[in-house]
């Protein structure tokens, strides 16, 4: 699994608004100025990070976005989620998926359970808060 530009952009301007926080809305002007990300891309992550109720936005003079929750209360996960979409490691294990005619029999199936068991139990572990931390590795009861 690779993680896109659009996800870990979609990291970045929250780590950003989180950290801006104080000053209240935040313009895409500034924050795609700060994290040197192209604005018209940034509105349209930005789009899909409302849609997924992890940022609120205001127009007008003052305007700009914020989170919609602390960043202590907003994972990794949703935000990659928000952004990319499902991170399933195989589409069976997609959310609504048709069920696979082949699951009962399938000897991989276990191992891609795992894989996104613990890739899904990662990224939940680290919010937007852990990630402000200077040194933003993982405590040891994460790993």
């Amino acid at each position: 699994m690779m993680i896109s530009t659009r996800g870990r952009y979609a990291l970045r301007i929250l780590v950003d608004l989180a950290e801006n926080r104080k000053d209240g809305y935040v313009t895409l002007k500034e924050a795609a100025a700060r994290q040197e990300i192209s604005e018209k891309y940034l509105e349209s992550i930005v789009k899909d990070l409302v849609r997924g109720k992890l940022v609120e936005g205001v127009r007008g003079k003052g305007g700009g976005y914020r989170l919609a929750r602390p960043a202590e209360e907003i994972s990794a996960l949703e935000v990659l989620q928000a952004a990319e979409g499902p991170l399933v490691p195989v589409a069976c294990l997609e959310e609504g998926s048709k069920p696979c005619g082949r699951a009962a029999a399938c000897r991989t199936l276990p191992l891609w359970e795992g894989l996104n068991r613990v890739v899904s139990g990662y990224l939940s572990g680290f919010t937007l808060q852990d990630l402000l931390q200077e040194h933003g590795g993982a405590p040891d009861d994460r790993i």
